[in-house]
């Protein structure tokens, strides 16, 4: 349910491959992109994205039942990706939703195709979010749109999320390749170089 794919120029592309269930992840989808995540560190740039309509629709709530929602596989998922030396985008192939929140917040950058929404409905879930969550995404939108999401519920439209920051382009077309056309002075430096300029950042 997960693809990796591993170009030569170093970028790594994982996909989130279970479209019939709309991207929903399990545990045994989040442990493999934490793996996922711990290996790239050998990888120029990292791409995350998704098959289907539907980037992920969160936490499989089937799953939930067996207490995925407390596992602190989403925190070690989501920090590895933080870590990581090289360029990290997410590519939102369509719609982000729930705990997939997340993954997408630790990476560097997000992308996604025209029409797609963001929403976290942790408040009406009863769920808390994962603990790095909200202030990764108070650093990208700030504290007020950060409770719209978080407390409001609010269903933000990516062309709307690009004016607050939290969505950094709208892509027609292929969203993997812009991610890859982001990724490609990152592919052609060395790592090294990319590894610096991050961390100056």
């Amino acid at each position: 349910m997960i693809r990796l794919e591993k170009e030569a120029s170093g970028l790594w592309i994982a996909v989130l491959d279970r479209p019939d269930k709309a991207n929903a992840l399990t545990a045994e989808m989040l442990e493999r992109l934490a793996e996922i995540a711990r290996e790239a560190q050998e990888a120029r740039a990292l791409v995350l994205t998704g098959t289907g309509k539907v980037f992920s629709a969160g936490m499989d709530l089937e799953a939930a039942a067996s207490g995925l929602a407390t596992s602190d596989v989403w925190e070690r998922l989501s920090g590895a990706l933080a870590a990581l030396p090289g360029l990290t985008v997410c590519a939102l192939n369509g719609t982000l939703a729930g705990g997939a929140m997340g993954m997408a917040l630790a990476c560097d950058l997000r992308i996604a195709v025209p029409g797609a929404k963001v929403f976290y409905p942790v408040m009406k879930l009863g769920f808390l979010p994962q603990p790095s969550d909200p202030a990764r995404l108070r650093a990208l939108v700030g504290p007020s749109r950060a409770k719209a999401i978080l407390m409001a519920g609010c269903r933000v439209p990516v062309e709307e999320a690009q004016g607050w920051g939290l969505i950094d382009a709208v892509v027609e077309g292929d969203v993997v390749e812009g991610a890859r056309a982001l990724a490609a002075d990152t592919l052609g430096a060395t790592p090294a170089h990319a590894a610096a300029i991050k961390r100056m950042i």
